[in-house]
């Protein structure tokens, strides 16, 4: 059984992969917090401004089958497979939480490939990725273990006083990013003075370790999903 809190088509909003159309699979539960408000002070990654409890977001869902769920994704891709492959475009899905590594599995990475899919995925690093994964980001947070030494993309939201990036410079990586912390209160179209203190923070230090990139959430900026 897997658990999807929302899925929908749009651009990738940050890091390397930032404005590449993909499906994004949202599911349900995470390992450092559960999503209640209320529990939000005692959690181990207090600052996240995703709900992603239950499955009653856009399309989201239950799926008994990993053949069921990529059928479900590979219908919100909006193109013919075939006529992208002509073109050269790989569709791309991209599997985030929440924490997706509690449930996507070597079957379901199988079966997005089976149906076309490059498989990218967002995860907290606290939890062995299974193979065939295309592009893996990980992102820690505060003092949660990191498993994961070995990723494709390594985007840590800046700064956390238990995470900050010489913590993880044994991580092997092709692209280090920072991405400012923003307030978890604040709407997303509103002003927002904790990511604005937290971005000249984050440039300050790309600059003085140049190993790493800022990476900003250009979804919010341009107004997407």
């Amino acid at each position: 059984m897997y658990r999807v809190k929302e899925a929908f088509y749009t651009l990738q909003g940050e890091g390397a992969q930032a404005g590449r159309a993909a499906v994004f699979c949202r599911f349900s539960k995470c390992n450092l917090w559960n999503g209640r408000e209320a529990d939000r002070a005692s959690a181990v990654c207090n600052f996240c401004d995703t709900d992603f409890v239950g499955t009653d977001g856009q399309n989201g869902g239950r799926f008994e089958t990993s053949a069921a769920l990529a059928d479900h994704i590979a219908a919100l891709w909006p193109f013919d497979m075939a006529e992208c492959q002509q073109q050269g475009v790989k569709p791309y899905v991209v599997c985030t939480g929440g924490e997706p590594l509690l449930q996507l599995d070597e079957p379901l990475v199988s079966a997005f490939h089976a149906r076309g899919f490059d498989v990218g995925v967002e995860t907290n690093g606290t939890l062995p990725a299974p193979a065939g994964i295309d592009w893996l980001c990980v992102s820690p947070k505060a003092n949660a273990t990191v498993v994961i030494d070995q990723c494709d993309e390594l985007k840590l939201v800046y700064p956390q006083p238990l995470a900050m990036p010489e913590r993880f410079l044994s991580v092997r990586a092709r692209h280090y990013f920072l991405s400012p912390m923003a307030s978890p209160a604040t709407p997303d179209s509103g002003a927002d003075p904790v990511k604005a203190s937290n971005t000249r923070k984050a440039v300050d230090y790309c600059l003085h370790h140049p190993r790493w990139r800022l990476t900003i959430q250009m979804h919010k900026l341009v107004g997407i999903d």
